[in-house]
C-alpha cells in the first residue's frame, strides 16, 4: 500500500513499474530469461509467454495490480528465492521501509546472485518540504496520527531516513549488493544507467 503515495506527476508504483518494464525489455533484447514478479501480502510471480508481445503482457498485468494492502517482504522474498536455480541478477523494486534487518534476512536467499535493490521514494518523502498541521495516514495499516511539521521534525526525519538508507546501503554491500535511490521525478533512463553503472 506505500507504494500508493505519491504527487504530481505519479505515484510510486507507476514509477517502479516503468524500472520493472525498463529492466525486462533488457532481458528480452539479450535473449535471457526473466520472470516479473510483485508481491504485498503475498507473492505473484508473472510469467509472461515467450515473443514480441511479452511486453504488451507485462504492460498489461502491472496495470491490473493495485498496490494495497501490508507488505509482507521478507515471506516474499523468501518465496521466491525457492524459484531461482542459477545464479542470476535480482533486481527489488521498492520503498524499502522496512527495517534493515529485515531486508537482511530475506535477501540471504539470494546471496550468491548479482542483487540490486532499487528504492524508489516521492519528493515529500525524500525531502519532506512541507510546513504546519497535517493528519497522516498509514498507507497500509491505514492508522492516522494528528503532527504538526515543524524545521526541527523535518531535520529530525531526514537525518533518520538518511541514517535508514545508510544502513541498508551498508548492509547491500555487505552482501555483494548495491542500494540505489531513485525519485518518483527523476528521469527513467536516468535511473535505471544509474542502476546498471555500478
Amino acid at each position: 500500500g506505500s507504494m500508493s503515495f505519491g504527487s504530481r506527476t505519479m505515484k510510486k508504483y507507476e514509477y517502479a513499474s516503468m524500472l520493472g518494464i525498463g529492466f525486462s525489455y533488457m532481458a528480452l533484447k539479450n535473449n535471457e530469461r526473466f520472470v516479473l514478479s510483485t508481491f504485498s501480502d503475498k507473492l505473484e510471480r508473472f510469467k509472461a509467454k515467450r515473443g514480441k508481445r511479452q511486453l504488451v503482457a507485462i504492460l498489461d498485468y502491472l496495470r491490473t495490480k493495485k498496490p494495497e494492502g501490508e507488505s509482507q517482504f521478507e515471506t516474499s522474498l523468501r518465496q521466491y528465492s525457492q524459484f531461482v536455480d542459477s545464479r542470476s541478477m535480482i533486481v527489488i523494486i521498492s520503498d524499502f521501509l522496512y527495517e534493515p534487518e529485515q531486508v537482511k534476512r530475506a535477501l540471504f536467499g539470494f546471496k550468491n546472485n548479482d542483487i540490486k535493490l532499487i528504492q524508489v521514494l516521492d519528493e515529500i518523502e525524500m525531502n519532506m518540504d512541507l510546513d504546519g498541521e497535517f493528519q497522516l495516514k498509514d498507507s497500509e495499516t491505514h492508522s492516522t496520527l494528528r503532527t504538526h511539521i515543524s524545521p526541527f521534525l523535518r531535520k529530525n526525519y531526514l537525518s533518520k531516513l538518511q541514517d535508514h538508507n545508510l544502513r541498508l546501503k551498508r548492509l547491500a554491500e555487505g552482501l555483494g549488493a548495491t542500494f540505489h535511490t531513485c525519485c518518483i521525478e527523476d528521469n527513467i533512463f536516468d535511473s535505471m544507467f544509474k542502476v546498471l553503472r555500478k
